[in-house]
Parts: C-alpha cells; structure tokens; sequence
C-alpha cells in the first residue's frame, strides 16, 4: 500500500479500538502495559499487546527497557510520535475528540 499524504499515515497508523487511547496516554508520558489495561476498561491484554506492538512497528512509539528492579517495560512516544499531538489537540479543539482524560 502507498500513501500518498502524513493524513493518510496518521489515520493508517492510528486505526483500530486502543490505538487512539494508547496515544492520547502516551501523550502525557511514558506508559506501561498493565496501566493501560487498568485506564482501558474492556480491553484485553491480548488487544493492549497487539495493539502496542503494531504502534512500535509503525514507529509511533518505542519501548524502552527499564532494568531497575522490579524490572519494568514503559513505551513513550517517539520523534515520529511526538509530532502527530499538534493533530490531536487539533482535534480536540474543533470538538471531533473528547477532551483529554
């Protein structure tokens, strides 16, 4: 598939149930694994997996090893990442998103 404009990138990348609500976290910090499964109510730990997985393949966020103990995985967001939240204000201030959580 090609993609011929960053909006159709966006919304590519950013499709899908959790994907959005990844972000918006992700957004204000890192995050982790079990956080997200406790701030998204009906999710699964398989759907946060995957969705996690597909959002560091597309380069939206990285993760990022934490070898203090207890050892712990958090994800932040990464250059590509940091330049879509410009949007999602965008977004939020034209009223096409809730506010932010």
């Amino acid at each position: 598939m090609i993609l011929k404009c960053p909006s159709e990138y966006l919304l590519k990348v950013l499709f899908g149930k959790w994907k959005p609500c990844i972000f918006r976290y992700a957004s204000y910090g890192p995050v982790r694994f079990n956080q997200l499964i406790k701030k998204l109510p009906g999710s699964s730990k398989q759907a946060i997996a995957m969705a996690l997985h597909e959002l560091e393949r597309n380069n939206i966020l990285e993760k990022k090893i934490i070898k203090l103990k207890p050892l712990h995985i958090e994800y932040n967001l990464t250059e590509t990442g940091l330049s879509f939240i410009p949007v999602f204000k965008s977004l939020e201030e034209m009223k096409l998103l809730p506010p932010a959580m």
